[in-house]
């Protein structure tokens, strides 16, 4: 697939925004998709690119908060695990679905993302709370929205801090951290799929893939300095701004 250097500049702005707000509350997704589907890409190749390209800035993100010390390690060998089944999983099903049912899908899906996203606040507790069957919800957030991740993607990110901020009572700061690993883990499984299936569009994932970098390692500096009220503000401006593509969408 051939696009103008305008085009692409502009997927790679998308790509490095993304990559920002994906390493701070996540949702990258949610520019990048779209992004994608405006440019033209056909629907079958749409989700390998997308992966190919965020499979770098989640890299970025969590090697920058793993060097911050704020990854926890026993956590880690359950997220990264299951993160990664379940995004196997739910990437083999979406490379094998009819492409002309996956437009009106991912149209679904985005406003469905949006929804959730807009309707969840979550409350925060001190992280230092026992919570009853940890490892058990570990186990079972990092399958199900490792699956969610592989299948579709938009709003993954922000959808783990809730669950960790919601049910396992971590801190901001530690739910966005801790979601990265399921988030690489996710998005590693997903591209090598995709890959398998042929389809991933190189030729705009890769230029993409440096700009998401870029953006994830700068998101992950900021998030890191700028702790749970940054996050706070990114989160609220990510579903904000969500809302009003959305109700643009839906009057079109």
């Amino acid at each position: 697939m051939d696009v103008s250097p305008l085009t692409l500049a502009l997927l790679c702005f998308a790509a490095f925004a993304a990559g920002v707000i994906d390493a701070i509350a996540g949702g990258g997704g949610l520019i990048t998709v779209p992004a994608l589907l405006g440019a033209g890409v056909p629907v079958q190749f749409l989700f390998g690119t997308n992966k190919g390209a965020s499979v770098f800035g989640s890299g970025a993100a969590l090697f920058r908060f793993w060097r911050e010390g704020s990854i926890d390690a026993k956590r880690a060998k359950i997220l990264f695990p299951l993160g990664f089944i379940g995004a196997v999983a739910g990437a083999a099903l979406v490379a094998r679905l009819d492409p002309t049912l996956l437009r009106p899908l991912v149209l679904v899906l985005l406003v469905a993302a949006g929804i959730t996203v807009t309707a969840i606040r979550p409350k925060p507790r001190a992280h230092t709370e026992t919570v009853p069957g940890a490892l058990w919800k570990t186990a079972i957030i990092a399958l199900v929205i490792g699956a969610y991740d592989g299948f579709f993607g938009p709003g993954t990110g922000t959808f783990l801090i809730i669950a960790f901020v919601t049910v396992l009572h971590l801190t901001l700061s530690l739910a966005t951290a801790n979601a990265k690993v399921v988030n690489f883990a996710s998005n590693l499984a997903s591209v090598l799929v995709f890959v398998w299936h042929g389809q991933v569009l190189w030729q705009l994932s890769v230029p993409m893939a440096v700009s998401q970098f870029v953006g994830g390692t700068i998101g992950a500096h900021l998030a890191v300095k700028g702790g749970d009220r940054l996050i706070r503000v990114v989160v609220l401006g990510v579903v904000l701004a969500l809302v009003a593509k959305l109700a643009y969408d839906l009057t079109q």
